[in-house]
């Protein structure tokens, strides 16, 4: 319960900011909004499975969640206002709670994230937590690990892939929220011209913020092989014989 306790607290300290967060409610038309529940939908029910799945195996594993949820919630409190793109830039700390929960798990985590947010915050909105869902919780999740596997495969070491799991987590999120966006208001527009400026509208203030990103979780992922490797074992990140 400690976890829970501790986001309660958070909801309560952190103020509310002017700009909505992620898309904001009302972006999305009704129809559009609801194609991205039903996409989100089996992601979420997924990760709940895993969940339970793992815990079962490991009681302390649901603490884990918690404790990640709530840095994916801490993360993504950092609105930088889009004006122009209808939304606010922010890290997705999703790549994190990837590696350490597992991709269906940290689909989990952003959920309950971005429906706290919604429910206390005013940031981003009920009819577009689907879509949210979709680009922070199941591309950010998904990308980032990919990524992070990848530059372990490529013998990256432990900061370098989880450098590379933040920028990708990050940037890739806010190109699932720049395609749903266009997809759903480009009219009679090219949708890949729409697609363009609204995504390039993040580029000046995501590409600094993955950045960011990539090297605090790199460093986070360094932090804990260094004082708690047993924790890289158990999750399977690290070996034995890196450890």
């Amino acid at each position: 319960m400690k976890p829970l306790v501790l986001l309660a607290l958070m909801l309560g300290f952190f103020p509310l900011p002017v700009a909505a967060m992620h898309i904001s409610e009302g972006i999305l038309p009704g129809g559009w909004a609801i194609l991205w529940f039903v996409v989100a939908a089996p992601f979420v029910a997924w990760g709940g499975w895993r969940i339970n799945q793992r815990r079962a195996i490991d009681p302390g594993y649901i603490s884990l969640v918690g404790i990640f949820g709530a840095a994916v919630f801490v993360f993504s409190c950092f609105p930088l206002p889009v004006p122009v793109a209808g939304s606010t830039a922010h890290p997705a700390g999703t790549g994190l709670s990837a590696i350490l929960l597992g991709g269906p798990a940290s689909v989990v985590v952003a959920f309950i994230s971005l429906l706290l947010q919604a429910l206390f915050l005013a940031h981003g909105g009920l009819t577009t937590l689907g879509g949210n869902t979709f680009s922070m919780g199941v591309v950010g999740s998904f990308s980032g690990l990919a990524a992070f596997k990848l530059a372990r495969l490529c013998q990256g070491n432990l900061f370098w892939s989880g450098f590379a799991a933040g920028v990708a987590s990050d940037l890739l999120t806010y190109l699932g929220t720049a395609t749903e966006m266009a997809l759903a208001l480009h009219g009679n527009t090219p949708l890949l011209t729409v697609l363009g400026q609204i995504y390039l509208a993040f580029m000046p203030t995501q590409v600094p913020i993955s950045i960011l990103e990539g090297v605090i979780i790199g460093g986070m992922l360094v932090y804990v092989r260094k004082h708690r490797p047993d924790i890289l074992c158990k999750l399977k990140i690290i070996t034995a014989e890196e450890r």
